[in-house]
């Protein structure tokens, strides 16, 4: 599997345990705590993923301005469907940590995997690489 099928896999998993877990009552609290989490997961694994197969040397920079933006997303989303659409917090908050916290554990086993596996090529082809650049 991808990374990105395995990080939906489990996201949707999470949203079925956790609808079980705390009963049918925590939707629709559970799936939107899911889906934020979901969310960022995937658009930083695509934009890791493109980066480090563009310009593995500039894969720092693009996780830090991750960083960034995640801050932002989450700081707006969680006050949009607490605020906004009212969800209750205590089924929306376990579900949105328990997603980020697993979702991003995943993809940083996959980060690390496609690090290591960019730094087990030869050295002749990583330094014809970084020259083209």
């Amino acid at each position: 599997m991808t990374p990105v099928a395995w990080i939906v896999a489990v996201a949707g998993a999470g949203w079925l345990l956790l609808t079980v877990g705390l009963g049918g009552g925590a939707n629709p609290e559970a799936f939107w705590g899911m889906l934020g989490p979901l969310t960022g997961a995937l658009a930083s694994w695509i934009a890791y993923s493109r980066a480090h197969g563009s310009a593995p040397e500039l894969l720092t920079r693009v996780m830090i301005a991750g960083v960034a933006l995640k801050l932002v997303f989450f700081s707006a989303y969680v006050a949009v469907m607490v605020r906004v659409f009212e969800l209750r917090p205590q089924p929306f908050v376990v579900s949105l940590a328990s997603g980020f916290i697993a979702l991003h554990a995943i993809e940083a086993y996959f980060l690390r995997r496609m690090v290591m596996d960019g730094l087990r090529r030869p050295r002749r082809e990583r330094t014809e690489r970084l020259r083209s650049v």
